[in-house]
């Protein structure tokens, strides 16, 4: 358990440097390729789980040692200890000797008694920790202070919900690719290998339990795909028909570029900014049996290489702080900061201008992110029709993530 606890506080500590955890895990991963599957499991749980409950557990932590700790890591050891104290059903006495056994490789053994003392005074005390934790909204909620005010004033009667709902595991869900099978057929095959799952819309099925997509019956023959409900919300609400000209921007790693093809015979540019992104978008592709151009460049500055000839529908699928997603990547809440805005505000607004130059007359754009900050949704939207009288919005909506997906923004604009 000790390699395992020194693999999660490294993680950690990559995290509070900068760099995402689902980067931070894939270098663990790469760096131990013999790690066995209950030893990744186990990180996933521990890494994901001290992000999710990060609030707590500093509150915890704070409670035990009023003062932070001269060594950085020792205070990480600690967090995934106590994490595993509260949140798993780990062997208390194991999580505790690892943690000590842990600490004598730091400032040479000298914290090796305060780290034992801490993990029993936290198991003795555990119910009043945790009771205490409640007492304050950034660990009773487990997100910043600011963040929750943000979540207050834009959400007066959900915010509880909303904050609560980030804090929870998400569901599996797969789109159905329409082309090789339906959604009868899919559950079917499900059933038939034992997999729980329902039908959660005319493309969806959401599995009971979340599964690795090798254990998917169809996943590997293009007939299943991993896609969150809320995300297959785009496609229907642009409103295709066949033989239409499409452009999918900021497309990767391309799922809504194959769920328009999976439904609709449409020509489809799929644009992204990163080459190595765009490598994604082709393996999906060639995995469900669809094809699409691949274009490498700014959206904002997409007009520069254009053909000219326009587009009859654009996804502007914006870079956004990802605020709607967190349960699934709950480092988020923490690496964002309120001056965030400003940035993503200006490459959302280029983007927008940028991708409305090539659009038909006539045409459709569907604007959307995976925000759920008014700045990034409606304020953008006002934003974005001042500037262009030719705009109007025909629909608008936000979906807050809940049990059945995450959070969500969409806007379709129609160009007059």
């Amino acid at each position: 358990m000790s390699h395992i606890q020194a693999l999660a506080a490294d993680i950690l500590a990559t995290v509070e440097s900068g760099q995402t955890l689902t980067d931070a895990l894939a270098g663990v991963l790469q760096r131990h390729p013999g790690l066995a599957a209950s030893d990744r499991g186990a990180l996933l749980d521990i890494s994901y789980g001290v992000q999710r409950f990060k609030g707590e557990l500093i509150h915890v932590l704070r409670d035990l040692v009023p003062r932070a700790l001269p060594e950085p890591a020792l205070e990480r050891v600690l967090l995934v200890a106590l994490f595993q104290l509260i949140h798993t059903r780990a062997a208390e006495y194991a999580v505790v000797n690892e943690a000590v056994k842990l600490a004598s490789g730091i400032a040479a053994g000298r914290f090796k008694g305060l780290v034992n003392g801490v993990l029993r005074n936290a198991l003795r005390r555990k119910d009043a920790l945790i009771a205490g934790a409640q007492a304050r909204d950034e660990s009773r909620y487990n997100h910043p202070l600011w963040w929750i005010k943000a979540m207050r004033r834009a959400y007066p009667s959900q915010w509880q919900d909303v904050l609560l709902a980030g804090n929870g595991h998400p569901p599996m869900t797969l789109r159905v690719n329409r082309r090789r099978s339906s959604v009868e057929a899919s559950l079917a095959r499900l059933a038939a290998a034992g997999i729980g799952a329902v039908a959660s819309s005319e493309d969806a099925i959401t599995l009971d339990v979340p599964r690795n997509v090798r254990d998917l019956p169809g996943f590997a023959e293009g007939e299943l795909s991993v896609q969150d409900l809320g995300a297959q919300r785009a496609v229907p609400l642009l409103d295709l028909a066949d033989g239409m000209r499409v452009l999918d921007a900021c497309a990767a790693p391309g799922g809504k570029t194959c769920h328009m093809l999976e439904r609709f015979d449409v020509s489809v540019t799929a644009l992204d900014a990163d080459p190595a992104r765009l490598g994604r978008v082709r393996e999906n592709l060639d995995r469900l049996g669809l094809s699409a151009e691949l274009a490498a460049a700014d959206a904002g500055k997409f007009k520069d290489r254009w053909s000219g000839e326009p587009f009859d529908r654009i996804l502007a699928d914006v870079p956004c702080s990802a605020s709607g997603v967190v349960r699934r990547h709950p480092d988020i809440k923490w690496l964002r900061r309120p001056g965030d805005f400003e940035e993503l505000a200006r490459q959302q607004a280029v983007i927008m201008d940028g991708l409305w130059q090539v659009l038909a007359t006539g045409g459709k754009m569907l604007y959307a992110t995976c925000s759920i900050f008014p700045q990034e949704n409606g304020v953008q939207l006002d934003a974005f029709l001042g500037r262009h009288p030719e705009a109007v919005c025909t629909y608008q909506e936000q979906l807050l993530p809940t049990e059945a997906h995450d959070g969500f923004y969409y806007a379709l604009l129609e160009k007059r």
